[in-house]
């Protein structure tokens, strides 16, 4: 029977399969030549100590004890042509996995997105980067994929309680994603691989006999007796279904906007914003991993940190080893900055979110706004900068000990960021509130990362769609809408996820509760 065995290995070992078949035969006290396989399971960097370690999780296969290499397939999906439609509007992680499960139900999706296909996406991704050119239905965050497959692609999670992170991550290796995202504490695709994954789910719903529809923006849900009938796109074409999942993202205004207008109960959520700081990767992985040189063998060093500064927390959000700054306004007239990273992580700088987490006493002045008052307080931000930074796609930028010491920064080094920086005092940006706890948190975390306070760091701003602003409530159970039935918010948008893992799985949870919903009515045929 194959031998389950945890251990700490150097990165030397872990990175040569002769030297681990070695190092493992004299832990179970057999010959090197008797070790028939050796499957990692899980891998994972230890940097606490001087002396970097790699925590390894192994099955060891001996001579004469069955192996078999574990080829992952995707489920037998039936041609759904003729089945009963359930529209899905948004063809992110929740949409498309939505998508991917109501077809292995039987079921056919409709799904409609306001951005174009991921090759398409890329012209007006270069358009904001060098004309300073916002497409408001075709950007960062709308297009095939999402906000995901252009900005990172991290597969990491901590909602482990939600639903099985196994099968999406298996989903996506059949897929065509690297089998190390399988293995890997954190897994990362990569933003250079996640677009080919995503055409080749698009086009599997295609073959199952789903229908996609690209640069269709719905501008009415059509709803009688709080029942949904079906949406009405900006072509003026009418898509009939009693069955809707929302599953548009957290940038999505005008969705939210018509949910408001028509009087379907949405709530305002708090969420958290900040700035994106960006660090030479060298000094970070001087930090991180306490020596000069990094080496070849350990990847760009990433970082997490979190404190609570006047009752708040303030964290690192999204960061981006090894990778760049990208313009992520989804209108004309704002500036929004992510992050993201190639798969092999392999530039120069590394970036982070650096957020505060807000609270609903935040939203007062903009209480008129009623459930929206959190967007608005958001847009007016990511306004002020625009007009700050010069009324273009460039931001407002400060050097970070600059910042913490209200000083103008006389230059501002070229960084990852592509429209340019303007020197601003980032306190002009944010409420005063915001940026007092902005300036003492960096001075506290450059006393737990020594070196991290240093003017080496370009701070820009803002970073602000960590999250949705506005919840649209549902049922624990059934997840549907609290007041208009066959409609199944879903996703980061509805406020129900925080990534590409989480939107994928509720994504999946949602056209599982059509499922239920459908058979108790007899529906499914």
């Amino acid at each position: 029977m194959p031998k389950e065995l945890l251990l700490q290995v150097t990165p030397e070992i872990a990175a040569n399969e002769l030297l681990l078949k070695d190092y493992l035969s004299k832990q179970i006290k057999v010959a090197p030549n008797e070790i028939q396989h050796i499957a990692i399971l899980k891998r994972s960097i230890d940097a606490r100590q001087k002396a970097i370690k790699i925590n390894l999780k192994v099955l060891i296969y001996l001579n004469g004890e069955s192996y078999q290499e574990n080829i992952l397939q995707l489920p037998d999906y039936p041609n759904v042509t003729n089945a009963q439609e359930v529209i899905v509007v948004g063809a992110g992680p929740a949409g498309l996995f939505a998508a991917l499960q109501l077809i292995e139900l039987g079921l056919k999706p409709i799904l409609i997105e306001r951005g174009k296909d991921v090759r398409g996406r890329r012209r007006d991704l270069k358009a904001i980067n060098r004309d300073h050119v916002v497409d408001e239905d075709s950007n960062y965050c709308f297009g095939e994929g999402g906000a995901g497959t252009y900005s990172d692609g991290k597969l990491y999670t901590r909602s482990k309680k939600r639903g099985d992170v196994n099968r999406i991550l298996e989903l996506l290796v059949a897929f065509g994603a690297t089998p190390d995202i399988l293995v890997d504490a954190h897994p990362h695709i990569g933003t250079n691989k996640l677009p080919k994954i995503i055409e080749d789910i698009r086009e599997k719903i295609k073959e199952c006999g789903g229908q996609v529809l690209f640069e269709t923006r719905v501008t009415d849900i059509l709803v009688k007796n709080n029942e949904i009938e079906g949406i009405v796109t900006h072509k003026g074409d009418t898509i009939l279904a009693n069955k809707l999942i929302l599953a548009t993202g957290h940038s999505a205004r005008d969705i939210f906007e018509l949910l408001d207008r028509k009087k379907i109960v949405i709530e305002a959520k708090p969420f958290a914003l900040g700035v994106r700081a960006e660090h030479p990767q060298s000094l970070i992985d001087s930090i991180q991993y306490s020596c000069d040189y990094r080496g070849e063998l350990l990847p760009p060093a990433p970082y997490s940190i979190v404190k609570q500064v006047g009752g708040r927390g303030m964290y690192s959000f999204c960061m981006c080893p090894g990778g760049v700054i990208a313009p992520c306004a989804t209108s004309p007239g704002e500036v929004v900055t992510n992050g993201w990273s190639p798969s092999k992580r392999d530039q120069a700088t590394a970036n982070s979110g650096i957020v505060v987490e807000l609270k609903l006493e935040d939203f007062k002045p903009f209480a008129k706004f009623g459930a929206l008052a959190g967007m608005e307080f958001q847009k007016s931000i990511e306004q002020k900068a625009w007009h700050l930074a010069g009324q273009t796609q460039k931001v407002p930028a400060q050097k970070m000990i600059d910042f913490t010491q209200s000083k103008i920064s006389k230059d501002i080094p070229k960084t990852s960021y592509v429209p340019g920086t303007t020197s601003v005092e980032l306190g002009q940006v944010f409420p005063g509130f915001l940026t007092q706890i902005l300036r003492e948190g960096f001075t506290a975390f450059g006393k737990s990362m020594k070196g991290y306070l240093t003017n080496e760091a370009v701070l820009h701003a803002p970073e602000s769609r960590t999250s949705s602003p506005v919840r649209i409530p549902r049922d624990g159970i059934t997840l549907e809408h609290l007041q208009i039935k066959g409609l199944y918010p879903c996703g980061e948008g509805a406020g129900y996820a925080g990534g590409i893992i989480s939107a994928a799985i509720d994504g999946e949870k949602c056209a599982l509760m059509i499922g239920e919903a459908l058979k108790k009515n007899k529906v499914i045929r």
